[in-house]
């Protein structure tokens, strides 16, 4: 999303993938200095191929490639982050323990996000 293809602006910017082509693309179209906020629905994992899970892994993701069916996650990451990342939450979709009978409960991260050098 950018004033480039002037389909953003002040406010809020959504922006789905709804198939693993479009998702890829997007992933490929970042620059350090981006920061990317995921957040999934339902079942992200179909929409997750092994090159979208390294280029999240890249973003500083340390639980995507361990993302199954149902889980929720959620994920702020850039590229040039050099420290720890606790900004990522991965609640695992397990029938015994799910707040919602299919679904796991919530996942939630805060903070404050580091600054990002656009030169790394």
């Amino acid at each position: 999303m950018g004033g480039i293809r002037n389909n953003a602006g002040e406010g809020l910017n959504i922006v789905i993938a709804n198939d693993p082509q479009e998702l890829l693309a997007y992933l490929k179209t970042l620059k350090p200095g981006n920061i990317v906020l995921v957040a999934s629905y339902i079942d992200p994992t179909t929409k997750l191929t092994d090159e979208i899970r390294d280029i999240f892994s890249a973003l500083g993701s340390t639980m995507v490639k361990s993302l199954k069916p149902r889980d929720s996650w959620v994920f702020a990451g850039a590229y040039g982050i050099k420290e720890a990342r606790p900004f990522e939450k991965l609640i695992q979709n397990d029938m015994r323990n799910n707040a919602y009978e299919d679904w796991p409960e919530m996942g939630e991260v805060i903070g404050c996000f580091p600054r990002i050098s656009e030169n790394e």
